[in-house]
């Protein structure tokens, strides 16, 4: 019982057995649920960058996407838009090329995007995206990352990186391709 968590410990200490055996059932199917994923799922590496001439204005994204060493880079762009939703509209887009559930490790120098899935999201469903920006991109969100595990990594912009100097050329060239 020493590798059970303290909350699974009180509840063996509860008198009623049936109880007792779907709490503890629970917890490990639950844990059983996230180690296989991880170790049947894909390692999928996304990087991704978004850019606005203006904010709005037109703007455009890139991503790339990196599997045992193959590398996918899709683009695209909008008329009029902010750089917020060019950030998100890169880490949806790559999600769609996804056939099954990956474990992805996605890397961008934009806070917006990577706070909002790490530490914001949770708290704009429960408020019902009160006051929230870009409410349509960050519910498509959702639902194309539903089957995956998304681990976050920032990475600096502009200091050298690789794939994210290709993504940051690439988006601000499609933002270019707008401009009227």
């Amino acid at each position: 019982m020493a590798f059970l968590p303290p909350f699974v410990k009180i509840f063996m200490n509860y008198n009623r057995k049936k109880e007792k055996r779907q709490i503890l059932s629970f917890y490990l199917n639950t844990q059983l649920i996230k180690n296989i994923k991880k170790v049947v799922m894909k390692k999928i590496e996304i990087y991704t960058d978004g850019s606005s001439l203006g904010n709005p204005g037109p703007g455009g994204w890139c991503s790339v996407l990196r599997y045992k060493g193959h590398e996918k880079t899709i683009s695209g762009g909008e008329e009029l838009t902010t750089n917020n939703r060019m950030e998100l509209k890169a880490v949806i887009e790559a999600l769609k090329l996804l056939k099954e559930p990956c474990e992805i490790d996605l890397y961008a120098d934009s806070t917006y995007v990577l706070k909002g899935i790490s530490e914001w999201l949770e708290n704009w469903k429960k408020k019902n995206f009160k006051n929230v920006k870009n409410v349509d991109l960050w519910q498509e969100f959702i639902e194309i990352s539903k089957p995956h595990i998304i681990n976050v990594n920032w990475v600096k912009g502009h200091s050298g990186h690789r794939e994210n100097e290709i993504c940051d050329k690439i988006a601000k060239e499609e933002a270019a391709k707008r401009k009227k």
